[in-house]
C-alpha cells in the first residue's frame, strides 16, 4: 500500500509563489509517474503537471512557464513550485502516484490565491 501526504498549500496574493510537497511512502516499487492535479469548486479535476520515473515532465497549458514539477528520489518526494499565481489557480491540489498496477492519491491541500 502506498501513502501520499501533501503539504505547502495556503493563502497567497496574486503574483505570489508557493511550493507544494508530496511525500510518498509504503510499497513504492514500480512507480512510473507522479503527478499533481487540482480541482476548483464546480469544476472537474485536471492534471496540472506530471513527471515520469525517467524525469520527463508534462504541464497543463495554463501553468506552463509558471509551475515546475520536480522530484527528490532520496526523499521520495515530488514538488510543485508555483510562481506568478493568479486567482484562477485557486483549487484543492492533490498528488498522485501510479504504477502499471495501481494508482494512489493524497488527501489534497488547499491553495487559495487572492486578487
Amino acid at each position: 500500500q502506498v501513502q501520499l501526504v501533501e503539504s505547502g498549500g495556503g493563502l497567497v496574493q496574486a503574483g505570489g509563489s508557493l511550493r507544494l510537497s508530496c511525500v510518498v511512502s509504503g510499497s513504492i516499487f514500480g512507480i512510473n509517474v507522479r503527478g499533481w492535479y487540482r480541482q476548483a469548486p464546480g469544476k472537474q479535476r485536471e492534471l496540472v503537471a506530471s513527471i515520469t520515473s525517467g524525469g520527463s515532465a508534462n504541464y497543463a497549458d495554463s501553468v506552463k512557464g509558471r509551475f515546475t514539477i520536480s522530484r527528490d528520489n532520496a526523499k521520495n518526494t515530488v514538488y510543485l513550485q508555483m510562481n506568478s499565481l493568479n486567482p484562477e489557480d485557486t483549487a484543492v491540489y492533490s498528488c498522485n502516484a501510479r504504477s502499471k498496477l495501481w494508482s494512489s492519491w493524497g488527501q489534497g491541500t488547499q491553495v487559495t490565491v487572492s486578487s
